[in-house]
């Protein structure tokens, strides 16, 4: 997939390109494969998800998507670049999905032999365990067989890959592993061998690491594929076929003229703009349009979260993946492949999910260096108590014999062999179990299996977070910034005053018509009004010509009255006042009176003469009240932001219990970003804006969050960082509570992956062994390792019992 990105003038131009990467394990790989990108000629940045398995590559748009994912290929993570569905280029890609099919059904073998061999070798311990003995399972050669079983079936493909990322100069979890296991089989390879030697084997430690390993990661993927359920029923929406329908060529404008039973079933991606489609009760839109023909019923809760169904008729507008319940219907195609919103979504979500939190860096930085100073740290320890620990306290090998006596299996004749304390076989087994419990995969699962969830969350819920960036920035806002018109009002006003100074009524034009007529050539909410107020009234436009409109203040035109074209300006005060038109007091006393009423007025004059008021309200959204109470209770500063008069916006923010000194009036539309600015340059000041008009990007952009509203311009939604698809106002609470949620979960995830290798690995390197007596055994170690990585995952899918129940 690639998509080009904005760039400034004079910029180098970059494309955005996606790689499927496969074969990493722990967050150390995934350090490695950024490094091996950003390395590369051209590239300006990476950023590589373990969970999603997807590397995101901002670079020059020179460089070859497919030669990037060579050299990870080369560097022994398989990949392929993931161009759009349909392109040639991805003619004779692997299919993914395919693939990870088969690796799931190859784990859960090498998983099936794993336990089969574990339970063989615990049954074969029963006679120290509970002093019962099964014939022929107490065998010593047995159990030799065992682990090399496990360690040539199982767990070949782990040391392999250990080996080969060694190789590599960048070894990973399996390599820890590798070497734990390997180094635990040719120690009691040894002993059995060399038996003069007295030292015990401890051939069920490698059978039991490589069980309890392969357990782990199962459990994690199943897991990692619960936290990635969201983004996958949403894919899963997509229908794959269309029907398509003709129309009567005798009366095609029709729209109750198609022949619903001349139809072909197509292929979605096959669709063109224009061509108009049959849907069937219970079947899903195809693709986003607008209905033609049929009434029905459509049930949009995968869009929006809203389960109640919405009624739908010819001149409505449907969404792709929608679900049609109760009617036959027509409909036109306006969008079709990428540009359906359920394709935005499905693009939105898997950008947030790509996206790291920059608490991750951190992490990512110490894993880059995890496995060397792992690997320095069992050297360490084998050399401490070899040359000093077993000197120093020498109780301790007899701590160590207990421990190995419970798992030594020795000859038929166990009396032939007497057991000696061996300082290097105890030192060899504290090293081994630095090794196997140190856990890189935890720091790397930390932050992406939560924004996994947070996002799949959001998606079901109508919210989009664009990802862990949003997410950090979110957790610490201070205040929220609102846009008045089409935010906190419903953004649809009515005309209540027409007040004429001048009896146009009398004559042949009037003054509702006159304004109509220069509204006409602009697009706000006021000029909707305006001329849908004349039209209700049934008056006409008049001819007109030269129209101009200025942001936040008024329009102008040259309209035709009396076959002489005259001049007239609306708009507000400072618009009069700046060209010219003399306003009374008495008028402005009017329009004061007006505004204090929650009336935005507007000024009208013709020929510079000014001829009359006409003022419209818009009517407070009813969850407006609600939002602002909530959030206020959360501690955050809720500020109104309006171009409207003082007057106006202090009415609206006093219905909605906003202090009047939070309260920002008469701002323009290009000073937006500026207020957004002098709000941020406050000590300890982090913004959120909450916007939906094309004039509401620039602030939405310069805020630390924006928050857009799905009704609003495109523009708008694509530079919010969070979307609300619901368009209900409520939902900002709901959106900062999850981000504050799903970050909250990232913060314990990497807490407890730290303090889980900053006390497991001194306890595995035997700090508490001197004074103590406790050892750890390799296999504990393992286990402890792989409960590590499974306990990170579910703590981010516990997410989903806080947000379980979505708001009706």
């Amino acid at each position: 997939m690639q998509t080009t990105s904005k760039t400034e003038i004079n910029a180098p131009i970059s494309d955005t390109i996606t790689i499927d990467v496969s074969g990493m394990k722990c967050a150390g790989c995934v350090k490695t494969v950024e490094n091996a990108l950003t390395q590369e000629p051209g590239v300006i940045s990476a950023t590589v998800n373990l969970v999603t398995e997807l590397a995101t590559v901002e670079c020059e748009s020179v460089i070859d998507p497919a030669h990037l994912a060579e050299k990870l290929t080369e560097a022994g993570f398989p990949s392929q670049p993931r161009y759009p569905e349909g392109a040639p280029e991805s003619a004779g890609l692997i299919d993914l999905a395919e693939r990870r099919r088969l690796d799931t059904q190859q784990q859960t073998r090498r998983l099936t032999i794993a336990i089969l061999l574990l339970a063989i070798s615990t049954i074969g311990h029963l006679n120290q365990l509970a002093g019962i003995t099964i014939f022929g399972l107490s065998n010593i050669w047995l159990h030799c067989g065992l682990a090399a079983i496990a360690l040539a079936v199982p767990g070949r493909s782990m040391i392999i890959d250990g080996w080969q990322g060694l190789r590599r100069n960048a070894p990973n979890m399996n390599t820890l592993v590798g070497l734990g296991t390997v180094t635990a089989f040719a120690a009691s390879l040894i002993a059995l061998l060399f038996p003069q030697l007295g030292w015990e084997c401890f051939f069920d430690e490698p059978v039991m690491l490589v069980g309890f390993i392969l357990l782990g990661r199962t459990l994690e993927q199943r897991a990692r594929s619960r936290a990635a359920s969201s983004l996958q029923a949403l894919l899963a929406l997509q229908p794959q076929t269309a029907r398509l329908v003709k129309k009567n060529e005798q009366d095609p404008l029709n729209p109750s003229s198609f022949i619903p039973h001349l139809s072909t079933e197509i292929a979605v991606d096959r669709i063109r703009v224009g061509e108009w489609l049959q849907v069937l009760p219970s079947e899903k839109i195809p693709v986003d349009g607008e209905v033609v023909a049929g009434q029905t019923t459509i049930n949009e809760s995968m869009l929006t979260g809203e389960p109640v169904p919405v009624q739908k008729q010819p001149g409505d507008r449907v969404s792709a993946g929608t679900l049609n319940q109760s009617g036959a219907i027509a409909i036109r195609a306006n969008h079709i492949g990428k540009d359906t919103t359920l394709a935005r979504i499905i693009n939105l979500v898997e950008d947030a999910q790509a996206r790291k939190a920059p608490i991750q860096k951190l992490a990512d930085t110490i894993a880059g260096y995890f496995t060397y100073g792992v690997m320095t740290i069992a050297t360490l320890t084998f050399l401490f108590w070899y040359f000093i620990g077993t000197h120093v306290w020498s109780q301790v090998l007899l701590a160590g014999q207990a421990l190995g006596s419970e798992h030594a299996m020795h000859h038929l004749d166990p009396s032939a062999v007497t057991i000696h304390p061996s300082p290097l076989l105890l030192s060899l087994k504290l090293a081994i179990a630095v090794l196997v419990i140190a856990c890189p995969c935890a720091l790397g699962l930390a932050t992406p299996t939560a924004i996994l969830v947070g996002s799949g969350i959001g998606a079901e819920r109508g919210l989009l977070i664009r990802g862990g960036d949003v997410l950090e920035r979110v957790h610490a806002l201070t205040t929220i910034v609102f846009d008045k018109t089409g935010t906190l009002t419903a953004g649809c006003p009515i005309v209540t005053d027409c007040i004429s100074f001048k009896s146009f009524d009398q004559e042949e034009f009037n003054l509702l018509q006159i304004a109509a007529t220069v509204e006409s050539g602009t697009r706000h909410p006021l000029a909707d009004a305006i001329v849908r107020a004349a039209s209700q009234q049934e008056l006409s436009l008049l001819p007109a010509q030269d129209f101009y409109t200025e942001p936040g203040l008024g329009v102008s035109a040259t309209v035709s009255l009396h076959s002489e074209p005259q001049s007239v300006l609306l708009g507000t005060l400072t618009w009069m006042e700046q060209n010219a038109v003399v306003v009374s007091e008495t008028t402005q006393a009017q329009a004061q009176t007006l505004a204090q009423a929650s009336k935005t007025v507007v000024y009208v004059s013709v020929a510079n003469t000014l001829v009359g008021l006409i003022a419209a309200t818009d009517a407070v959204r009813s969850d407006a009240q609600e939002t602002v109470d909530s959030l206020q209770k959360m501690g955050l500063r809720v500020i109104m932001l309006t171009g409207d008069r003082r007057e106006t916006a202090q009415t609206v923010a006093k219905t909605l219990n906003i202090p009047s000194e939070n309260v920002l009036s008469e701002v323009r539309p290009e000073q937006k970003a500026s207020v957004i600015r002098t709000l941020q340059a406050e000590p300890g000041t982090l913004v959120a804006m909450v916007g939906d008009g094309i004039n509401d990007a620039p602030a939405l952009a310069q805020a630390d969050v924006g928050i857009a509203l799905k009704s609003g311009t495109d523009v708008a939604v694509e530079t919010a960082g969070i979307v609300l698809m619901r368009d209900r106002l409520t939902d900002v609470v709901e959106a900062l509570s999850l981000s504050r949620a799903t970050f909250g979960k990232i913060r314990q995830n990497l807490f407890w992956a730290f303090a889980y290798n900053l006390l497991g690995i001194p306890i595995a390197a035997g700090i508490l062994l001197p004074k103590f007596g406790i050892l750890l055994s390799p296999a504990a170690a393992g286990a402890l390792m792989a409960f590590s990585s499974v306990s990170v995952v579910t703590n981010s899918l516990l997410l989903r019992r806080a947000f379980s129940t979505p708001r009706a």
